[in-house]
């Protein structure tokens, strides 16, 4: 089957502005080449950050960042490409006129497009998906890398497909640091904490969820591929005793309230759902949502609270912030802003 690929040519400012054309088209399945994560896993501080990082990606430090999406070939598609690359035009001169602010550099947004046969791409994006450290004992690994735990660590499994997460993205690596933290400080044993993990993607938060312990825990999905790719990474992480997936939209028609909420969602989606977060948590509940911009992070907390939440601590993390809140009681709770 014959695809066509537009690669885009962009800086790192660049790729999150790329990112919201594509979602406004629908198109969630990006491939994001971008050469200077290996320059930050390489400083990073953090031993554990580089160990597992292939030598040869060294060849690639310094160079342009791209985004790639494949459209089908086919007359739709072709329409599609054509508004795809009047879009990309138009970011381009807003950016040049200043629209974005006087600091404000997108690289060149330079779209290029070819034909491809799906098995030229299809396995391309596992090249770099390398065994991580994401909080500490939570390990994330493909099913076809091997790896060999250290004391106190836990192994999550997870082959994401294409289309779905992988963990080492900052909006996830947020949920799961915050999940860890509020399950360590809860007061009740993690056997008996409830997680409702909201758009859970490929299952890698709810399978992380049971990891640590917790008893029960929900995955809502309203991707049927995704929610199958999650059906089978639960399986694969052998914790379908723990974790139950549903697949339906936000929290629509969900009766159960958990301990713990997590969505990493857009930001809209997670202002749209903290007033029916707050209605499905626990006394003393805990509400963990990402997928927020740095420059949306106002808006949303805003959103949070309205809705009758205390903000306890919001992270940041490159471009990116994931917030965790309280249902507002009486009492007053320190706000923390912290970076990851």
């Amino acid at each position: 089957m014959k695809f066509i690929e537009l690669k885009v040519h962009a800086s790192r400012q660049g790729i999150e502005a790329l990112t919201e054309i594509f979602l406004k088209y629908g198109i969630d399945r990006l491939s994001i080449d971008d050469p200077a994560d290996f320059d930050d896993i390489m400083n990073s501080e953090n031993q554990y950050d580089w160990d597992y990082v292939d030598e040869s990606l060294k060849d690639n430090s310094g160079q342009e960042p791209t985004v790639s999406v494949y459209l089908n070939d086919n007359e739709g598609g072709r329409a599609l490409l054509q508004r795809l690359k009047l879009d990309i035009m138009m970011l381009k001169g807003k950016e040049q006129y200043g629209e974005y602010g006087e600091n404000i550099d997108f690289g060149r947004l330079y779209a290029e497009d070819c034909i491809v046969d799906d098995e030229d791409w299809k396995d391309k994006w596992k090249e770099n998906f390398k065994p991580s450290k994401i909080t500490d004992s939570i390990v994330v690994k493909p099913s076809w890398e091997e790896y060999s735990a250290a004391e106190g660590e836990k192994i999550l499994e997870i082959d994401p497909g294409m289309a779905f997460g992988t963990g080492t993205h900052e909006t996830t690596s947020l949920c799961m640091k915050l999940m860890e933290k509020y399950v360590g400080e809860s007061e009740k044993k993690p056997e008996d904490i409830k997680v409702i993990d909201v758009g859970c993607g490929s299952g890698i938060l709810s399978i992380a969820a049971a990891l640590m312990g917790c008893g029960r825990v929900l995955g809502i999905e309203i991707d049927d591929k995704a929610l199958s790719v999650a059906e089978e990474n639960v399986e694969l992480n052998k914790v379908a005793d723990r974790v139950s997936l549903k697949e339906g939209n936000l929290m629509d028609g969900i009766d159960e309230k958990g301990d713990i909420i997590v969505a990493n969602l857009m930001h809209n989606l997670i202002m749209e759902m903290a007033p029916a977060a707050r209605k499905h948590l626990e006394k003393g509940g805990i509400f963990i949502s990402s997928g927020i911009l740095l420059e949306k992070k106002d808006m949303v907390a805003s959103a949070v609270e309205k809705a009758g939440f205390e903000i306890l601590e919001i992270r940041e993390d490159g471009e990116w912030c994931a917030i965790a809140a309280k249902s507002r009681r009486k009492g007053l709770y320190e706000k923390i802003f912290c970076r990851a």
